[in-house]
């Protein structure tokens, strides 16, 4: 979540911080909040045996997950050729084009 500014800061948008704030008040069971839900790679309440079984260490890792990611049914080494192709692709269009752009200035007298 967020976006990092620099090497040491991420901000986060007014929707990420209702989202963890919502979290947060669905886990207290405060009145007007969603049942609260584990999330995988967002939310986990690990129960004391859990943190006792990993030895109290706290790292949210070893609890929250990561999350579920779709599969697409595409084998990974079909889908790398496939974009490697389409990106090859991409990129002798965006070279025309740039041939082109440097045409057109040139053409209204401003050379690149």
């Amino acid at each position: 979540m967020g976006v990092l500014v620099d090497r040491t800061h991420r901000e986060l948008t007014e929707e990420e911080i209702d989202r963890i704030a919502g979290t947060y008040h669905a886990w207290r069971g405060d009145a007007g909040a969603h049942e609260y839900e584990d999330i995988p790679g967002f939310c986990k309440s690990a129960t004391i045996d859990e943190v006792t079984k990993h030895g109290y260490v706290l790292t949210p890792g070893r609890y929250v997950g990561a999350e579920d990611i779709e599969d697409d049914g595409e084998p990974f080494p079909d889908k790398m050729a496939r974009l490697t192709k389409q990106l090859s692709e991409q990129m002798e269009e965006g070279a025309r084009l740039d041939e082109e752009i440097r045409k057109n200035l040139t053409g209204v007298g401003f050379p690149l």
